[in-house]
């Protein structure tokens, strides 16, 4: 092996440095400096929902049960798959980085795009059909002719997230994530403003509700694009381009088999801050897996699953102590409350369950490895946790209780079988696994950046 291999497999300060202290505190600074901004955003987009069903309580209770029936239902779904598909962004174009192939990021970006739109077209009948749909499940008919009118509303939505979450995974690949955190943060409080006004100051309704919604979510984009397009991003993004439409079948199947691996493990805010710690996971291994450096990728996940552990057992504790007066956050029915905190002992599992998985799944997308992961969610899932769930709700009438810790026994078996995956892994062989995924989608830089590069 060669010195210049060396060095992308063993940085000097691993060679040299015997202070673990700061190497934990040097990486967990680097932790955090991704997911915290990651969290923020994920927080305030979801935060954007809620607030939307905030204001349409205002409205009528039928519009408040349809929208939650759709953001519940079609949202979580649909918002699920595109989580998971632009997943495939950030593996790409977090090794790309760690690689210093910069001008491919841009590149990866608008892959992702057409990936993403294509798929977003193909769940667009979802969105027109959706009160027919929800009659042909047995939903109450005035429930489902409201959503179905609703639902033409989240159109322009569907088409947001496909713009926003890759743009999101890129930008937080390269290191720019106080830029997202900010972005999503001023289109959160830009949402409360409009909502207000739509929907109390001018009563315009279920119309102000989602305009408010369509309104302060393409600003955010509108934002992101000035942002990129502006030239803040002069490294990763040298305009549009053909190449985009080349070698998309490979990108296409990491795009599926991400898209599989999340779309079922949509937990609800708790999990949108379990999502802060999975992109910050993905993108240190996937920055170091294009370095070359697999003893740095070891080391971040140690730290990454340590914090997020911590962070668990915290919420654990605190829902088994305040399991009386979580309930009371969201309602003021004493015979909602009690029921709600009959099931804190689940709740307060599935909180510390979050904790870890989510790292364990980031690891596997920074490793390009979503495909094996896919089997093992849907496996842990529909063959283990959904079954035992049936059994125990409908035939052993535990009823939620059978259902839930049916579910809690599928995220159990996932969590000990990702944890057996990443400790099977060879990342000296990952390291040339990035390698090879790089070279084959690897495209020249123009000329004109090239000599721009040289003359700087």
């Amino acid at each position: 092996m060669d010195n210049s291999m060396e060095e992308r497999l063993v940085s000097p300060e691993e060679l040299n440095s015997d202070d673990l202290k700061k190497r934990v505190w040097k990486e967990f600074g680097k932790l955090w400096g991704i997911a915290f901004p990651g969290t923020v955003a994920r927080l305030t987009s979801f935060g954007m929902i809620v607030v939307t069903q905030l204001f349409m309580g205002h409205v009528s209770e039928l519009d408040l049960a349809a929208f939650g029936l759709q953001q519940s239902i079609l949202i979580r779904f649909v918002n699920g798959i595109l989580i998971g598909m632009s997943s495939a962004t950030e593996t790409l174009c977090g090794q790309a980085y760690g690689a210093g192939q910069y001008h491919m990021m841009g590149i990866y970006l608008q892959r992702s795009w057409i990936i993403d739109g294509v798929t977003a077209t193909i769940l667009l009948p979802l969105f027109i059909f959706t009160a027919p749909i929800l009659k042909l499940l047995g939903q109450d008919e005035d429930i489902a002719i409201e959503a179905g009118k609703m639902s033409l509303w989240f159109i322009p939505i569907l088409y947001y997230y496909v713009l926003s979450l890759t743009i999101q995974m890129y930008l937080q690949a390269q290191q720019k994530n106080k830029i997202v955190g900010l972005f999503t943060a001023s289109s959160f409080l830009v949402h409360v403003f409009l909502s207000w006004l739509f929907v109390i100051k001018l009563d315009l309704g279920v119309a102000g509700a989602m305009s408010a919604f369509i309104i302060s979510a393409w600003l955010l984009v509108i934002g992101e694009f000035v942002y990129i397009f502006g030239g803040w991003c002069p490294h990763t993004w040298k305009g549009f381009t053909k190449a985009a439409f080349a070698d998309m079948l490979p990108l296409v199947k990491l795009s599926l088999s991400s898209g599989v691996m999340i779309c079922i493990n949509i937990y609800g805010c708790d999990f949108m801050i379990c999502l802060g710690f999975l992109g910050a996971s993905s993108v240190r291994v996937s920055n170091e897996l294009g370095k070359g450096n697999a003893k740095a990728a070891r080391f971040s996940i140690k730290v990454a699953l340590l914090t997020s552990v911590i962070i668990g057992i915290i919420l654990w504790i605190l829902c088994l102590v305040f399991s009386n007066e979580i309930a009371y956050l969201f309602t003021s029915n004493e015979e909602i409350a009690e029921s709600v905190s009959r099931l804190h002992v689940l709740l307060a599992f599935s909180v510390l369950l979050n904790s870890i998985y989510p790292v364990l799944s980031g690891v596997a997308i920074g490793a390009g490895v979503q495909s094996t992961v896919a089997f093992l969610n849907l496996g842990s899932y529909y063959v283990i946790g959904v079954p035992i769930g049936l059994v125990l709700g409908y035939v052993a009438h535990l009823q939620i209780q059978g259902l839930w810790i049916g579910l809690l026994t599928g995220v159990v078996v996932l969590t000990l079988l990702l944890s057996y995956l990443t400790w099977r892994i060879d990342w000296d062989e990952q390291v040339h696994k990035a390698e090879e995924r790089l070279g084959r989608f690897f495209l020249e830089p123009p000329k004109q950046s090239v000599e721009n590069s040289n003359l700087a």
